[in-house]
C-alpha cells in the first residue's frame, strides 16, 4: 500500500502542474510565433492605423489633423451611411439564406461516387477558376440591354436593363456573387460528407431509413461543424463584397447597390475623406468579428470535438 501511494505521488495528481504537462500533446506553442508575427505585422498594425485615422481629418495628401470623434458623429448621422448599412445587412441576410442551402445540397450531391456526378462537379467548380473582375466584366457584357445575351437571342425578357434599374440591380449583384462563391462552399460540404463513416448509412438502411431520413438524421448532424464554418465564411465574406459590385454597378444606379465596403472606397478615394472611410472600415471590422464570434458562441463550435470517436 505504501509503495502504491508513493508511486502515485511521483506520477503527480490529476490537477497538478506536472500531470497537466505530461497530458499536454501537440506541437510546442512557440512554433506559432512566426505566423503570429506575420499576422500582427500585416493585419493588426494596419488595423490600428485605420482606427487612429478615424479620429483625424485627412485627404490622403497632407498631414492628418486630429479632430476627436468628429468623424464618427458625422458618418453615423449621414443618411447615405445609414442606407449603406441597411443594404449591407440585406446582402448578408440574403447571401446566407441563398448560398448556404444551395451549397449544402450541391456538396451532398457531388459527394456521390458516380462518374456523372464527377463530371458535373467539374462544371460546378469552373467559377472558382475565374477572377472576380473577369466574372463581373463577363456578366456586365451578357446583361447589356443592347449588345448582351438578350439582344443576341431576341428574348425581350432578357433584354431588360438589369443593372440600370434600381429594383433589379441588387438582385443581379447577389446572383453573380452567389454564382462565384457557391462552388467554394459546395467543395467544403463535399469534403465533409465524404468524411462521414459509411457504417452510419449502412446501419440506417438496415433499420429501414430512407434517403430523406438519412439526410436529416445523419448527414446534417455530421455536417454540423462544416455548416458553422461555411456560414461564418459567408457572413464575414458578405461584409467585404467590393470588386464584383464595383465593376458591375459602381454602387448605382443612384445608391441602389452602395453597400458599406463600396461606400468606404468611394469616400476614401473619390471624395478624399480618409477619416470618414476609416470610420466605416472600423465598423466593418467590429461587426464582422462580432457576428463571427456570436455565431461560434451560439452554435457551440468553440467546444468542437471529434464526431467519430468509437467508430
Amino acid at each position: 500500500m505504501t509503495v502504491a501511494v508513493r508511486t502515485t505521488e511521483r506520477v503527480g495528481r490529476p490537477g497538478s502542474a506536472s500531470g497537466a504537462a505530461r497530458r499536454r500533446t501537440g506541437p510546442a506553442p512557440w512554433l506559432a510565433l512566426p505566423a503570429l508575427a506575420f499576422f500582427a505585422f500585416f493585419a493588426l498594425v494596419p488595423l490600428l492605423g485605420v482606427v487612429v485615422l478615424s479620429f483625424t481629418s485627412w485627404d490622403g495628401l497632407g498631414s492628418p489633423t486630429f479632430i476627436g470623434a468628429g468623424n464618427w458623429g458625422r458618418i453615423l448621422a449621414e443618411p447615405l451611411t445609414q442606407r449603406a448599412t441597411v443594404l449591407s445587412l440585406v446582402v448578408v441576410l440574403l447571401s446566407v439564406l441563398f448560398q448556404a442551402p444551395v451549397s449544402l445540397l450541391l456538396g451532398v450531391f457531388m459527394a456521390g461516387r458516380q462518374r456523372y456526378r464527377e463530371v458535373l462537379s467539374i462544371l460546378y467548380f469552373l467559377p472558382l477558376l475565374f477572377s472576380s473582375a473577369a466574372v463581373a466584366i463577363a456578366f456586365r457584357s451578357l446583361l447589356d440591354p443592347n449588345f448582351g445575351l438578350g439582344a443576341a437571342i431576341g428574348l425581350d425578357v432578357l433584354s431588360q436593363d438589369w443593372l440600370g434599374k434600381p429594383h433589379l440591380a441588387l438582385g443581379v449583384c447577389l446572383f453573380v456573387i452567389a454564382w462565384s462563391f457557391i462552388p467554394f462552399h459546395a467543395l467544403l460540404y463535399q469534403a465533409g460528407v465524404r468524411q462521414i463513416p459509411v457504417q452510419l448509412y449502412e446501419a440506417a438502411t438496415l433499420d429501414g431509413a430512407g434517403a430523406w431520413r438519412q439526410f436529416w438524421s445523419i448527414t446534417i448532424p455530421q455536417l454540423r461543424y462544416t455548416i458553422i464554418t461555411s456560414t461564418t465564411l459567408i457572413l464575414v465574406g458578405s461584409l467585404t463584397y467590393f470588386d464584383l459590385i464595383f465593376i458591375l454597378t459602381q454602387g448605382g444606379p443612384g445608391d441602389a447597390t452602395r453597400i458599406l465596403p463600396l461606400d468606404m472606397y468611394l469616400r476614401g478615394f473619390r471624395s478624399f475623406d480618409m477619416g470618414g472611410a476609416s470610420v466605416i472600415a472600423t465598423i466593418l471590422v467590429v461587426v464582422g468579428l462580432t457576428m463571427s464570434l456570436g455565431l461560434n458562441r451560439v452554435s457551440g463550435s468553440h467546444r468542437m470535438e471529434s464526431q467519430q470517436e468509437g467508430l
